[in-house]
């Protein structure tokens, strides 16, 4: 099929769209779309976890599982074929003060492809899955790390921030560390060797020192920035929620490692130790998830006050999922670990918010992709 011809075609499936031309929409294509690869993947590892989950719940989780791979893979497709194709807009993306953050949210969403190879793969095809997880789980630490230190030095040296513009999208390159931690704690036991274990470990505790102290201080100096010059624009309303994200996560790697901790340590003489990390997991886990439930009171005031005034949809909104998901796992992991029903029936409800919001943002995000309102580069107009 010609150009000519292909553009027509396109036009006729999608009349009302802004994008002219089929390689336009990887032009415009940002890795924000990845976002939706984090709130789909969270959901689907959620699912399992509620308590007296049934064989529906496990199918459902493990569908939309198998859905986030698809994505993930046509969205690294398509991000792949921007760099290729159009490698001087792509590269601005570094100067970018917004854009470029979410380079994060790459990491995040493979780390919960990974973890679900060990929910949904082994039990489905068999213990050869482990080694997969175990490959995308050095490949996701690769990555987290990268992000994690490259993007923050491209904000001191390419970039031009004013506290009063700053919003809670610089956690997202910081995060994606602590995610990776999470996902070693649940890599570590499946593990067939002490020494892959123990190493898996004790790579997933400096991963999480990597992420939690620095996502911490930028929260003060978000709380900082919001008492000073107010909430952000309505545009950025969803990023209210994204501090949840390091609390959730910092709380769930605690409790995961902890957890891991006394069995590897003591294959390796430090018996003594791992009880120690155990009892740290724990509490230290307790009191970060305490800190997310003051911020999940915090965030919800922020929203209604947002969607009173009326907002418009964008793909910032997948940042009322991911954040609420690694929370809501967190929440149900106490809910074992305790053996108290408050927080199983605290991360039911959650689940159930979490199920909603994904449903109104999957559906607000296929129409906005389908007409082509959300394949915009705000980068492509920023100078090199």
């Amino acid at each position: 099929m010609s150009c000519k011809r292909c553009a027509h075609f396109f036009a006729a499936l999608n009349p009302l769209s802004h994008i002219d031309h089929p390689r336009d929409m990887i032009r415009q294509f940002t890795p924000n779309w990845f976002a939706s690869t984090m709130g789909t993947g969270i959901l689907a590892l959620s699912l399992p976890q509620v308590p007296g989950a049934g064989p529906t719940l496990h199918a459902i989780g493990e569908g939309l599982w198998l859905f986030n791979i698809g994505l993930f893979l046509l969205y690294t497709v398509l991000y792949t074929s921007r760099w290729i194709l159009f490698w001087d807009e792509a590269r601005r993306i570094f100067s970018h003060n917004i854009v470029s953050m979410f380079i994060g949210t790459i990491p995040m969403g493979l780390a919960t492809i990974l973890n679900g190879f060990l929910m949904f793969g082994v039990p489905r095809w068999g213990a050869g899955m482990i080694d997969v997880a175990h490959a995308l789980w050095w490949l996701d630490v690769a990555l987290s790390i990268g992000c994690g230190v490259l993007l923050p030095y491209f904000m001191f040296t390419r970039q031009d921030h004013r506290m009063e513009n700053m919003t809670a999208v610089w956690l997202l390159p910081i995060v994606a560390a602590e995610v990776a931690a999470s996902s070693g704690g649940l890599l570590a036991p499946y593990l067939a060797g002490a020494g892959d274990k123990f190493l898996t470990l004790v790579l997933s505790y400096v991963l999480w020192a990597l992420s939690v102290p620095v996502a911490l201080c930028i929260i003060a100096i978000l709380i900082l920035r919001m008492a000073l010059h107010r909430l952000p624009p309505d545009s950025m309303a969803a990023s209210s929620w994204l501090p949840l994200g390091p609390l959730g996560t910092g709380a769930l790697g605690m409790l995961v490692l902890g957890a891991d901790a006394p069995p590897i340590f003591a294959a390796h003489g430090l018996a003594d130790f791992g009880m120690i990390a155990e009892g740290i997991g724990l509490i230290g886990g307790l009191l970060l998830w305490g800190a997310g439930l003051w911020w999940v009171m915090l965030a919800t005031l922020i929203t209604i006050r947002h969607f009173r005034a009326g907002i418009p949809f964008n793909l910032g909104w997948w940042g009322y999922t991911f954040p609420l998901g690694v929370y809501t796992v967190s929440t149900l992991k106490l809910g074992v670990l305790l053996k108290m029903s408050a927080f199983s029936i605290f991360g039911t409800f959650l689940v159930m918010v979490l199920a909603t919001m994904w449903s109104l943002v999957a559906v607000l995000t296929l129409h906005g992709g389908w007409k082509g309102h959300l394949f915009v580069s705000p980068c492509i107009a920023s100078p090199n």
